[in-house]
């Protein structure tokens, strides 16, 4: 029988449908270390992590990958190509959920929302209190979406039909954006936008695309809501720009190194909400994508092409 690493809990259902047809190993961790170790003996993985860069050298066994979501820099795709690993992934399955985590930012950056409740729990009524002087309605205000895809879509929707704003779009193919999004150059969206929501994906033009020069064209009173992947921001510049009050905040669910590591600087301040890389992540699109993963991985193990083939130039093997 086959054997399935999964490196991220996945939902029970889709775990159960895998267990039908393979044995299952769940990592306790996503330590790079670990997913090594036990990777070695299993012929496929299931992931919403990292894997080391050497990961197929160390589990050569694995013949198949199923990212569980969209990001594909989680894999090492030249090693998977030179070695015939098959990899998929899953495309828009929550993308429902990231466009509600990104509604959730701007509410919680506007409202100053997470300062307020840590001092109410931590301080006083009345310091807690304060902290709500400079709370703002976002109505009215300019959201700047780079890269409108499936989430920036119906984070657009949501944005002007629910909560009044101005939606400025900007992507590869400006004819291409929804009608809910202006489409506007690069330079212009950052200009004007009081909050820059980032749903690109990484590519050799979106690498470090909000570095220092870039940040320093945001507004001083606009947030940054990272939610796409983790090196579109030069991480060292936004840390410098937060330290100096020169944006007024940001949320960031992706880090330009994937775990966000004790003692990075971004933990030390306090106009920065962390989250681990779960904007996806709901009971809702965790049942869509624990279903959609085992049946790309069970597909893949008997030898088919899985549906959403990330790399098809990757040698099949069986």
């Amino acid at each position: 029988m086959k054997r399935v690493l999964i490196v991220d809990p996945i939902a029970p259902a889709g775990e159960a449908a895998l267990a039908r047809a393979a044995e299952v190993v769940n990592a306790p961790d996503s330590a790079p270390a670990t997913i090594r170790r036990l990777a070695a003996g299993c012929d496929g993985v299931i992931t919403r992590s990292k894997l080391p860069d050497d990961i197929f050298e160390a589990a050569p066994r694995v013949r198949a990958v199923v990212i569980h979501g969209t990001g594909i820099d989680l894999v090492p795709l030249e090693s998977a190509n030179a070695r015939g690993v098959m990899v998929a992934n899953l495309p828009g399955v929550n993308a429902q959920s990231v466009a509600e985590y990104c509604a959730l930012a701007l509410l919680a950056l506007a409202r100053n929302f997470i300062p307020i409740t840590s001092s109410l729990q931590n301080t006083t009524w009345d310091a807690a209190r304060a902290l709500g002087v400079g709370a703002h309605e976002i109505s009215g205000m300019t959201l700047g979406i780079v890269g409108v895809g499936g989430i920036g879509s119906r984070l657009a929707r949501i944005a002007r039909h629910g909560f009044g704003m101005n939606v400025l779009g900007n992507q590869r193919r400006l004819d291409r954006l929804p009608p809910e999004a202006e489409p506007c150059s690069l330079g212009a969206l950052v200009a004007a936008s009081d909050f820059v929501v980032l749903t690109c994906p990484l590519t050799s033009e979106t690498h470090h695309l909000f570095n220092r020069d870039r940040i320093a064209k945001m507004k001083k009173s606009a947030w940054l809501v990272n939610v796409g992947r983790g090196p579109v921001v030069e991480e060292a510049a936004l840390v410098e720009a937060l330290r100096e009050r020169r944006i007024a905040g940001a949320m960031l669910d992706v880090y330009e190194h994937y775990r966000l590591e004790p003692g990075n600087p971004l933990l030390s301040l306090d106009n920065v909400v962390l989250t681990p890389h779960l904007s996806g992540m709901t009971v809702e699109s965790r049942a869509r994508m624990g279903a959609a993963a085992a049946e790309e991985m069970l597909r893949m193990l008997a030898g088919e092409r899985p549906k959403n083939f990330v790399n098809p130039q990757a040698e099949l093997q069986p």
